[in-house]
């Protein structure tokens, strides 16, 4: 079982008691065996994992690294393959991992170089990562300097995969929860910076999910907030009939203008757009880690430029704000 007291005492350190009040019993019912049918197998897998011991490790690196290949014998990196390749499917990454090369579907190192030199220095920060997955960009931002960094996603098999990559790594202050935004209480006002990246378009409602961030953030705190756009002007928005790139839950991809009301609405202020990129079929693809149909199955096939609903292709922006 990790031991997240090192978490509560960076919670409380931020004035953020009244959450750790409620993690323990969050935590508790989040990983009752009922929640999910898989979860007692993960939970044995992780536990067969070996402790290993190396001095290499890379957080600062495209792929995050934990060991080499020199560090294990060829049988107990075999069965390190297999433990790992049992908790597919590997979304975001990538991973190196006792020269284990986890090609995850998106590559989402080129994410975070498109961003990392526009935000606010992370050194000494308490940072959130809402709806971070298997928690690669919170190692990534660990390695950029940052004193603690919380995850939250809802998916279980995210969470096992970032507790699988922890055990390898070894104790640190990065923490992945199973929850969600939702979950945690009005009024924190605790990080220093909260990243939101591929969520808002999730949102039924994306003004109450800009407001949640805004909640999170310590007065002047960073949000960085990346999320799927369209071209257009102010008041631009699309909502898709039915489903986007074969996505059900799609539900508002605003223009970058447009996004830029609702975050002044909000009450954020320094807005700024840092990046627009259009999503290729290399950054987001079918590997060995993830089998099942990626990008370029989502797309049009005679236009690229359009899904295979005849919608604008997926393009993302990157922007920045502060909390008044």
């Amino acid at each position: 079982m990790m031991d997240y007291q090192p978490l509560y005492d960076a919670l409380i350190e931020a004035k953020a008691e009244t959450w750790v009040k409620l993690l323990p019993q969050q935590l508790e019912q989040a990983f009752e065996l009922s929640k999910h049918g898989d979860l007692a197998q993960w939970q044995t897998l992780l536990g067969a994992v070996p402790q290993l011991s190396t001095v290499q490790r890379a957080l600062d690196a495209d792929a995050v690294q934990i060991g080499n290949a020199n560090d294990l014998s060829e049988p107990v990196k075999n069965q390190l393959e297999s433990q790992l390749k049992a908790l597919r499917p590997w979304r975001k990454g990538p991973y190196s991992l006792f020269g284990i090369d986890i090609d995850t579907e998106w590559r989402s190192d080129w994410k975070w170089n498109r961003l990392k030199n526009h935000i606010a220095p992370l050194q000494h920060r308490l940072v959130l990562d809402v709806g971070c997955g298997n928690g690669y960009h919170c190692w990534r931002m660990l390695g950029a300097g940052a004193k603690t960094v919380v995850g939250i996603d809802p998916l279980l098999l995210n969470v096992m995969q970032f507790q699988l990559i922890r055990k390898l790594h070894g104790e640190a202050p990065v923490y992945v929860l199973p929850l969600g935004i939702e979950d945690l209480p009005y009024g924190l006002k605790a990080f220093d910076t909260v990243f939101s990246m591929g969520v808002l378009y999730h949102r039924r409602s994306p003004i109450d999910h800009l407001l949640e961030l805004r909640d999170c953030l310590q007065p002047g705190g960073e949000l960085v907030l990346e999320t799927l756009v369209i071209d257009g002007n102010l008041g631009h928005v699309l909502v898709p009939e039915d489903r986007y790139a074969r996505m059900r839950n799609v539900w508002f991809l605003p223009s970058c203008d447009t996004l830029i009301g609702w975050l002044k609405r909000c009450g954020f202020k320094n807005i700024r757009v840092v990046d627009v990129t259009v999503t290729r079929i290399e950054e987001q693809r079918s590997t060995e880690w993830m089998t099942f149909h990626s990008l370029k199955d989502f797309l049009d096939a005679d236009n690229p430029q359009l899904t295979c609903e005849g919608l604008p292709a997926p393009k993302r922006a990157v922007i920045i704000a502060n909390s008044a």
